[in-house]
């Protein structure tokens, strides 16, 4: 195959395949990432070794092509650790490729913590992983470097070495000089920005490991904080608008007659369940069958999956609901906050709305299955004692999530929140009401309304009411002391 036919093979074509080059022949052998019609990054075979190939085809073949060279030649001109170019070319009117040394076995320092990302808060592994991170990105700084997509998946560890990778994000302040105190907490900001913001409070402690490498500026934490909250919300803007549309994470259809949202990664194992959802429901276990929705748990190859079906009782509710954004699209939308603010929530597979002329009807969303207890089982044997300090922990740190990113849940009884073992965290589940506050006053009194749901899960006279009561952080003026 000629180079400029890879434009047309879309985002999962046939491998292995056989791309021809100038003088040589690249074999693709499984694909990294893509950018269909653009740009294909993959394990290859070429000349006999294991390469990782950068392929570049499409209207903005030279651009990507030229900026992702410039990088890489930054990178090696500085003697920053990164993977050898073996091979580099651009044919016009075809495209350009990148073949670098391929690091057999290495993993990315994003791999690397999700090892231990669960673990709580700061210990040796958690800190080891990121103390890696931050040396390497001080080496880079001192160089007068920076990445303008900095994160840990673009830092590779292979043999006992931290790789830096991704030219096409290097930019060069003054060549020679080290960067400056604004760029430093620009670039800090955006990798800061991608880690759970519990670690905020401990951005001092962490920031040794990089001023231990690049000492040149002394950074204020504050400063730092403002760059790392600007990068968060711009992150969930961005986010959101992602799981609106086709892209690289979800493959989407929508329009006039309806609306299919589905991750890419798990789409292939939907098929039968998406194609015939009422069947899968009529036959699971049925956990509620009330008018307004109906939730079941289905089995499909993977496993245990659960399906709310959003219900239309009649022609006055439709009346109602066809005009809006249906309640499945909201805890779709809202599941994802969840997920990219680091609050536990079973993820989000799938969205679906029944549509005729854009006017919404019944809709559809599959999540994945919480095995857990809800709260109330979790703690039926503590009403008059103390439950495991953990499990406690865990609502601690739920509670200081919602308080600090301003959520309010809207119907916070104990059958909504569910014990996830594996995570060693509370689960949120019921999103429909969700809602995330622009406005501290409307947050303080749906925070307040959320508390005292929650609360009311247990006699007010029980020790575990009062404790949880005592233990829960209240907003001010909105909650008796």
């Amino acid at each position: 195959m000629q180079l400029a036919e890879l434009s047309k093979v879309g985002r999962n074509p046939v491998l292995p395949m056989n791309i021809q080059l100038l003088d040589s022949e690249l074999c693709l052998q499984s694909l990294l990432r893509v950018l269909p019609g653009q740009r294909y990054v993959a394990a290859a075979r070429w000349q006999g070794r294991q390469v990782l190939a950068k392929l570049f085809v499409g209207d903005k073949a030279r651009r990507h092509f030229q900026r992702e060279l410039e990088g890489v030649e930054l990178l090696a001109g500085r003697r920053v650790v990164t993977p050898e170019l073996l091979d580099q070319g651009f044919i016009d009117g075809h495209g350009g490729w990148l073949l670098f040394d391929y690091l057999d076995g290495a993993q990315s320092l994003w791999q690397v913590w999700r090892q231990v990302a669960r673990q709580p808060l700061l210990t040796d592994g958690q800190q080891a992983v990121l103390a890696e991170a931050l040396g390497a990105i001080g080496l880079m700084h001192g160089q007068g470097l920076w990445q303008d997509d900095l994160h840990l998946d673009n830092l590779l560890r292979h043999e006992g070495r931290i790789y830096l990778i991704d030219g096409g994000g290097m930019r060069c302040e003054l060549p020679g000089q080290s960067l400056s105190r604004t760029r430093v907490l620009d670039n800090l900001g955006v990798f800061f920005a991608q880690l759970p913001a519990e670690l905020d409070a401990h951005l001092e402690k962490l920031l040794i490991h990089y001023l231990l490498v690049n000492g040149e500026h002394a950074l204020p934490l504050e400063a730092l904080q403002i760059k790392v909250d600007k990068v968060r919300r711009w992150r969930l803007r961005d986010y959101l608008k992602k799981v609106a549309r086709d892209c690289s994470l979800f493959s989407a259809r929508i329009d006039a007659f309806g609306l299919r949202v589905v991750r890419r990664e798990i789409e292939p194992a939907l098929q039968l369940l998406l194609a015939d959802l009422d069947s899968y429901i009529s036959a699971g276990h049925i956990y509620k069958a009330g008018g307004t929705a109906t939730v079941a748990r289905v089995d499909v190859d993977g496993g245990p999956l659960v399906v709310k079906r959003y219900n239309v009782k009649g022609l006055l509710h439709w009346l109602k609901r066809f005009w809006r954004p249906s309640r499945a699209w909201h805890s779709w939308r809202e599941g994802h906050r969840l997920e990219l603010l680091g609050i536990a929530t079973p993820r989000p597979l799938a969205v679906l709305e029944r549509r005729w002329c854009w006017l919404r009807g019944r809709a559809y969303l599959i999540t994945d299955y919480c095995g857990g207890q809800d709260i109330i089982a979790r703690f039926e044997a503590y009403k008059q004692a103390t439950p495991p300090e953990t499990e406690l922990l865990a609502l601690d740190r739920l509670f200081a999530a919602l308080l600090r990113e301003r959520i309010s849940h809207g119907d916070f009884k104990g059958h909504n929140l569910f014990w996830d073992v594996e995570r060693g965290a509370w689960s949120l589940i019921d999103l429909d009401a969700m809602r995330q506050h622009r406005n501290a006053r409307s947050f303080a009194r749906a925070y307040a309304r959320d508390r005292a749901r929650f609360l009311r899960n247990w006699p007010a006279d029980s020790a575990l009411h009062q404790l949880l009561d005592q233990r829960l952080p209240q907003v001010p003026g909105t909650c008796p002391n």
